[in-house]
């Protein structure tokens, strides 16, 4: 079964220099039919003004994946970690026990647009841990970008999830399995595209149960995450 999330369903609050577009409940959107999906808590995909951000705030026991679509994202925690973010990073936190963090638009004036997805660990009071990944150069098809053995190049998270980002060419396609038990999650965030017949365009998302193979195939290129969760 494919359930289709339109892009314009989403909860969406535009604070000037934030416009933010919220797929499950946060913050001040509360929909009680949309509180997340498995493990999956938070996907908000932020366009941040140049020169503001997220002043410093607090986590604990949660896994924090962030995905630089275009422009720089600064960030800066309690652990020590400064980066500068651009197109094609990944970063994951693993708040655990608590890590305070602040996030900015690294340019005066370009915006940065990302998405920020928050997953529930696998287990509370874990250590708190960074880890940051350049997959720029991600090739045409599926890239495993986080999964929970951090395996074949990817950056590892405390939940039993699979995280690939796609990115599809004009006329290109992609191909993935679900073992039995496991549901799939696709948030596109770029051109357009069909799984498994079904149309998703930019912001679209589709949840996905008891199907064993999904196909991805576009006309006009599209990029998307696809979450493999237990």
């Amino acid at each position: 079964m494919i359930t289709i999330r339109k892009s314009d369903e989403r909860g969406h609050a535009n604070h000037g220099w934030l416009d933010s577009f919220h797929t499950f409940s946060f913050a001040d959107y509360y929909d009680p039919a949309h509180m997340g999906f498995r493990s999956l808590r938070v996907i908000n995909e932020d366009r941040v003004h140049g020169g503001m951000g997220f002043g410093t705030h607090p986590h604990r026991d949660m896994e924090i994946v962030t995905y630089v679509i275009s422009g720089a994202l600064r960030h800066a925690d309690s652990m020590g970690h400064q980066a500068v973010m651009r197109a094609g990073d990944v970063q994951r936190i693993s708040a655990g026990t608590g890590i305070t963090h602040s996030e900015f638009n690294d340019s005066p004036t370009e915006p940065v647009h990302l998405l920020q997805i928050w997953l529930m660990p696998e287990r509370k009071g874990v250590t708190p841990h960074y880890a940051e990944k350049a997959f720029g150069g991600a090739g045409n098809g599926l890239t495993l970008i986080a999964s929970h053995s951090g395996r074949d190049g990817s950056i590892s998270i405390h939940q039993d999830t699979e995280l690939h980002l796609g990115k599809l060419a004009a006329g290109g396609d992609a191909r993935h399995s679900l073992a039995a038990g496991r549901a799939a999650w696709v948030q596109v965030f770029a051109g357009a595209l069909t799984v498994n017949g079904q149309a998703l365009n930019a912001g679209d998302a589709a949840a996905i149960e008891g199907e064993s193979d999904l196909a991805f195939a576009t006309r006009e290129g599209g990029e998307f995450l696809l979450f493999d969760l237990a």
